[in-house]
């Protein structure tokens, strides 16, 4: 056993500080970013905010939604083949540019992303999610799909350390999603114990995976576009958010009408009730790892996405950056006092 002294940071135990900018207006900030990705050579240019593959936010409804806008989706893994045959058919043109095929580690998993890929080979983009990165399997199972699949940009996680993302990256991943804990219907760090404050996860796993040339993606804990907006200042490449996106037309799950207004449902992938729905419930050798909750109704995802991009181009604004890529260059993080915190999580 060993303890790390070091102080490790989340969103809300930090804020920026200001700057003087020479930017006139927010209008002047240019959120798009040109990647080039490790394995593949392939460049891809767009907002790099992404929908997370949670059913009950990366579906193709929200995918052409946030198409339109030029961010990124990774569909949820419960869509059959024909499905996502059907959706690329009558989908805009370039919206392979935009979504992920996303798969667990399974050998069923694996048949399946086959088909797909094979019924649809202008997909770009694979996004292979377990909730721990960590294991043996894993690896395998990215280089596995690296060498069935040597023209695809892999995206690979979740992880919280820079050496593993450093292994992911060698192993065939092109970006690496890093995040453990932090979203809102995750109750990982409550079962097990195990998490990584996310501020300093994307610094540490930032500088790792620049090293290397690849990129990574802050996966979970933006609950404000403050979030977002921190998320990129600390070195994240791409930001993929959930709850941030649930309730919506586009999201996933019915409307309900209920005492005090309307609502939908939104869970975490390994909570009892997404376990129910796709695999006929939790198994006895584990416990659930989300939970479920209702929230409010918001109509049209695309005031929630004006909320995003305007609050991530004024915090440039305050700091000078006239374009997203320059944030993180830009970024002087301030410490928040315990009082200070306690204000500013106030509901």
């Amino acid at each position: 056993m060993r303890i790390e002294y070091d102080i490790k940071l989340g969103f809300k135990d930090v804020m920026f500080r200001p700057k003087r900018s020479t930017l006139k207006s927010r209008a002047q900030v240019d959120l798009d970013r040109t990647f080039r990705f490790l394995h593949t050579g392939s460049v891809w240019t767009g907002v790099p905010i992404m929908a997370a593959n949670m059913d009950t936010v990366g579906t193709f409804e929200m995918a052409l939604a946030l198409a339109e806008r030029n961010l990124f989706s990774a569909i949820h893994k419960h869509y059959t083949a024909g499905e996502w045959q059907q959706f690329l058919a009558n989908a805009p043109e370039g919206i392979e540019n935009h979504v992920s095929v996303s798969t667990g580690t399974s050998d069923e998993d694996f048949k399946k992303l086959v088909a797909i890929k094979d019924a649809n080979p202008q997909l770009k983009f694979i996004c292979i999610d377990v909730a721990n990165g960590y294991s043996e399997h894993f690896v395998a199972f990215l280089k596995k799909t690296r060498e069935q699949f040597p023209e695809k940009v892999i995206l690979a996680g979740n992880v919280v350390t820079g050496e593993m993302v450093e292994e992911l990256l060698l192993a065939g991943a092109d970006l690496v999603k890093v995040g453990i804990g932090p979203g809102s219907v995750c109750t990982t760090r409550v079962k097990t114990g195990v998490g990584y404050p996310q501020l300093s996860a994307i610094i540490e796993c930032a500088d790792a995976a620049h090293g290397l040339g690849g990129q990574i993606i802050s996966d979970g804990g933006c609950a404000i576009p403050g979030d977002v907006a921190k998320a990129f200042g600390a070195g994240a490449d791409f930001v993929m958010l959930g709850g941030m996106l649930a309730g919506h037309d586009e999201s996933g799950g019915e409307v309900v009408e209920k005492e005090g207004g309307q609502f939908k449902q939104f869970y975490g992938m390994s909570s009892s009730t997404a376990m129910e729905k796709h695999v006929g419930g939790v198994a006895n050798y584990r416990a659930s790892e989300g939970k479920t909750v209702e929230v409010p109704y918001r109509g049209a995802v695309e005031g929630t996405l004006n909320d995003i991009l305007g609050g991530l181009r004024s915090t440039c604004t305050y700091v000078g950056a006239a374009t997203l890529k320059e944030l993180t260059k830009r970024t002087t993080f301030i410490r928040v006092a315990e009082q200070e915190n306690r204000i500013y999580t106030k509901p």
